[in-house]
Formats: structure tokens, C-alpha cells, sequence
């Protein structure tokens, strides 16, 4: 897959190549830019493998998001890494190939190949699989390459230009490349094995004195044939050193906002059998800047050895990803913790027609001595998590518990907040997600609440009464607000022109698990 630029150092003479009637090449030295066809090429195809180098599966700890890549979605990279390596080549590349060759007869010849252009790669006989226990194969049968560059020469005090053209049939190429992952969570990658082949190969000058140099290639072409062969694995090779150099900075953690980020490091190593790839993510929130000690109980569910595949789906998907209720509560631990689960709700935030309206008028009706002692006065209702949000997941539904404290303050003409009750409110709603046209939505719906006094400087607090009418106000209008906004959904993200397509959602006992195909916009 790095052949056209090999092929076109070593024609005509670059690299050793044995003595001939006409004498022996010695190779000069030649300087690429960023965009020599070798390069192009290595990383083009490597490209693809990291659909699997992106994480590496847990076998010791359980991870927060476990997922599947299966042999549709490599076959899918094979086309996108085509797709791309096609438009990476519909230009000219700089070469810059200087060199010169040493005949008894003719004296040295010294040449330069400024340019190289790329006309045909034809690779539509190749395959991506996976190697169990190891990573990634690609096979490659048949390929067909063609390309032309430019070319100056000078014998003794002769000078000629013209063109070369370098054609290459029957190419077939095995590579293997190794996934793994270190100390660290990062993944690392080599080059488990390589084989390469062309057995058909074809040298023809253009131009100038062509006559005199075809002969030439002629004797050499089975010398550049080998040295072709020899030259395509150690390119391969050195694509992989440079994957495996990028991948020791990938990060493994990325900040959300001012509070909490998200820890995607790798657990445990690969997991590949000759299906499928298993991929997991740690998947834990943690505080931005504080060292957080997660509960004891907040540890990840264990995902069973092989996801299920029982989706309403006409073909296997591409991919399945599982994300467990860990992945949530380690979230609502994180900012639980961080002190910004509160909100302060004040008299003009709530619905004319909202049964309970924070006014001592209105809220007198639950506390007499509240009316009587500010008459007529705005209030304001700080709420805030007493406890950790908890979230469990099930095949019906998800399951959410929420634990608040609502302190009631009234607002004097001069701005000052006056404490009136303390009441603790307790909600379990559930919740059923939804993807829709790329959308992720859902609906939720409120199942239990509860409200408790804990103290009060206004005298008793008919809770039983003012938890009834707060019901009734969540139902007729904080739920239906809710659902319109969670109905509207939120684009489902993409990652480097990835993004998902046609996704579909099951609920299973401790995760959520999509399946989904995958497309490519750049």
C-alpha cells in the first residue's frame, strides 16, 4: 500500500539493486515533503484500524460503557479509507528523487525526479478482518497501481528530460496490526506480521532519449520488483511507529465544563475474536481540579460477556454500545459533590395558572402564621440535593430517585430574604429514552412524592395538603413541560465525521444498550 512512492525512488536506480551488463546503481539521497505518496498511503489504510485502537476491552474491571465493533463496521472503514486515500491522491506530490547510476560503458548518469502523479490505485479486491486474540488484518489481492512523474538527467555533458511511467499488477499485500493497551489506559498498537508481493512490474521512459534508458529498465525492473516487496513492510512498518508515537499523547480524560470532566481510559486488554471486537471505556465523572472518592456502591454493573443482539434490526449493526447507569450516577455524584445541583425559583419563574404561586398569599393557606406576619409578600424557594441522585435502569424503564431540600424565604420591599420553612422533597420518576432521526429524546413521568417539615420559624406546615396540590401542579404542568423539551431531543454527537445512523434503543437490566450504523461527512 506504500507503493508508488517506493516504486518511484527506485526507478530507475534508487536503493541497491544487483550488478547488471550495464553496470551498478548507487543510490543518491532523496528529501519528501508531508504529502510523499508512501506517507499518504501508510497512513490512509491505518486510518481505519483505529475504529478498534480507539479503546480496548475490560477482562478484569467492569467498565462504565462497554461496546462492540463487528466485521460490517470494518468493512465499512476499508471503503471510507479508500475514499479518503483516492482523494489524497488526485494530485501531484513532491518527490524531490535525486540519484545516479554508474555504467563502465556510458560513464554516471545522475537524474532528478522533482514530482510524482498518481493515476491509478485500484484496491476494490481488499478485506479488513479481525485477528482473533491479536488486532486487525488486511488482505490485499490483485491490486493495480499507476503512476508517472517527471524526470532530468545528465550524462557527462549531455542533459535530457522527459517522463516515466510505472505500472504494477498482481500486488498482494497481508499486514497485521497488533492492539493493545498500556499502563496508562492508552492504547498501543504494532505491526504484528507483514507479507508483500508484486509479481508483475513495468518500467517505461518517455521523451528525450528514452531509447537508450528503456533497455535500462528493462535488466533492473525484476531488481524493483523486490526491492519493491522488501520496501512496502518497512513503510508499513514505520506507519505503525508513527500511529503508535500519536496514540502515547491521545488523551484519555476531557473536561465538560468548570466542575466535572469524563475519565475514557482504557480497562483491561483486548478482547478480539475472529467476529467482533469488544471495546470498553472506564466512563466515570470526576471533579475538575479535586480528588473525588467515589462511593463504594457507585461501582459499574458487570455487561454480560456478549451484548445482546435482539434489537428490532433487518442486519447486524455495526455497532452496539452499552452504557451503563454507572456512567449517570457517577455524573450526579460528580456535581452532587460539586455543590451545583440547586436552583433558586422566585415568583416570577412559575405559570400564572400554577396551582401554588410564591406569594405569602398563596403559600399562607398551608402556614396562617406565614400570611399573617408578611402579608402579601413575594417568596423564594431555594432548592438544592440533600443526597446523590440515583438512577437504576430496567427493561421497562429508567428509574430515577431524587433527594431535595426546599428552604422558603419572603422577599421584604428592601430585598431582604427572611427564612420561613425548611421542607425536604422526595420525587422517583421514570423515564424512557428514544433516538429518533438522530435525535436522542424520551419522556419522563413522575411516580412518588413526598414532602416532609423539617423546620419552620412560621408555625406548622400542613405538608399532606401542599404535597397534594404540588402533585397535581408537577402532572398538569412541570411534566408535560418537561416532556416537550425532552420530545425535541438533542443531536446525538459525532466524532471526526463520524456520526451515527439509523440508532435504536433497548433498555437491559443495569444499562442501555444502542445499536447503530455508522456514516462518514468530512
Amino acid at each position: 500500500m506504500h507503493g508508488p512512492g517506493d516504486m518511484a525512488e527506485l526507478g530507475p536506480t534508487a536503493g541497491p539493486v544487483a550488478p547488471t551488463a550495464w553496470g551498478t546503481a548507487t543510490a543518491g539521497r532523496a528529501s519528501r515533503s508531508q504529502h510523499h505518496p508512501q506517507g499518504i498511503l501508510g497512513s490512509a489504510w491505518l486510518c481505519l484500524l483505529l475504529l478498534l485502537t480507539a479503546c480496548v476491552p475490560a477482562t478484569g474491571t467492569n467498565p462504565g460503557i462497554k461496546a462492540q465493533l463487528t466485521r460490517k463496521a470494518l468493512e465499512f472503514g476499508r471503503r471510507i479509507g479508500l475514499e479518503l486515500l483516492q482523494s489524497l491522491l488526485q494530485k501531484e506530490h513532491e518527490l524531490n528523487l535525486r540519484g545516479s547510476y554508474y555504467s563502465p560503458l556510458l560513464g554516471t548518469l545522475t537524474y532528478a525526479v522533482p514530482r510524482i502523479r498518481i493515476h491509478e490505485l485500484q484496491m476494490n479486491d481488499s478485506t479488513v478482518d479481525f485477528a482473533e486474540d491479536v488486532g486487525v488484518r488486511l488482505t490485499v489481492q490483485r491490486a493495480r497501481i499507476h503512476l508517472s512523474a517527471d524526470w532530468g538527467a545528465q550524462l557527462g555533458t549531455i542533459q535530457d528530460k522527459g517522463s516515466v511511467e510505472l505500472r504494477v499488477h498482481d500486488l498482494a499485500v497481508v499486514a497485521v496490526l497488533g492492539v493493545s493497551v498500556d499502563g496508562s489506559g492508552r492504547p498501543t498498537v504494532w505491526s504484528a506480521g507483514c507479507d508483500a508481493r508484486g509479481t508483475d512490474l513495468h518500467v517505461e521512459f518517455h521523451y528525450g532519449h528514452s531509447w537508450l534508458y528503456n533497455p535500462l529498465a528493462l535488466l533492473v525492473q525484476k531488481a524493483l520488483r523486490q526491492e519493491l516487496n522488501k520496501q512496502l513492510c518497512l513503510e508499513l512498518h514505520k506507519g505503525v511507529s508513527r500511529l503508535e508515537a500519536a496514540l502515547k499523547d491521545m488523551k484519555t480524560s476531557t473536561q465538560l465544563d468548570a466542575f466535572a470532566a469524563i475519565d475514557y481510559s482504557l480497562v483491561g486488554q483486548p478482547a478480539i475474536t475472529a467476529e467482533h471486537g469488544d471495546i470498553a471505556l472506564k466512563g466515570e465523572f470526576f471533579r475538575v481540579g479535586k480528588s473525588q472518592q467515589t462511593p463504594s456502591s457507585a461501582v459499574p454493573a458487570a455487561l454480560p460477556a456478549a451484548l445482546p443482539t435482539a434489537l428490532p434490526t433487518a442486519q447486524e449493526p455495526m455497532l452496539l454500545l452499552a452504557v451503563t447507569e454507572f456512567v449517570a450516577n457517577s455524573a450526579a455524584f460528580t456535581y452532587f459533590t460539586a455543590g451545583v445541583l440547586r436552583k433558586n425559583i422566585s415568583s416570577d419563574m412559575l405559570p400564572r395558572r400554577f396551582p401554588l404561586q410564591l406569594r405569602t398569599k398563596s403559600m399562607g393557606v398551608f402556614s396562617p402564621q406565614l400570611q399573617q406576619r408578611y402579608p402579601d409578600h413575594p417568596m423564594e424557594l431555594h432548592l438544592s440535593a440533600r443526597q446523590q441522585p440515583l438512577l437504576s435502569c430496567h427493561p421497562d424503564a429508567l428509574h430515577g430517585a431524587f433527594f431535595s431540600s426546599a428552604e422558603a424565604f419572603v422577599v421584604l420591599p428592601n430585598a431582604t430574604r427572611v427564612p420561613a420553612f425548611l421542607l425536604n422533597i422526595d420525587a422517583n420518576v421514570t423515564g424512557k429514552p428514544t433516538i429518533t432521526r438522530n435525535r436522542l429524546g424520551g419522556t419522563v413521568s413522575l411516580k412518588e412524592l413526598s414532602v416532609s417539615q423539617v423546620t419552620s420559624h412560621v408555625g406548622p406546615v400542613e405538608v399532606k395538603r401542599l404535597e397534594t396540590l404540588l402533585k397535581f401542579g408537577l402532572w398538569l404542568f412541570g411534566v408535560p413541560w418537561a416532556n416537550k423539551r425532552l420530545q425535541a431531543g438533542v443531536p446525538l454527537p459525532t466524532l471526526h465525521g463520524l456520526s451515527p445512523l439509523n440508532a435504536r434503543l433497548s433498555l437491559q437490566e443495569g444499562f442501555v444498550l444502542i445499536a447503530t450504523d455508522l456514516q462518514y461527512k468530512p
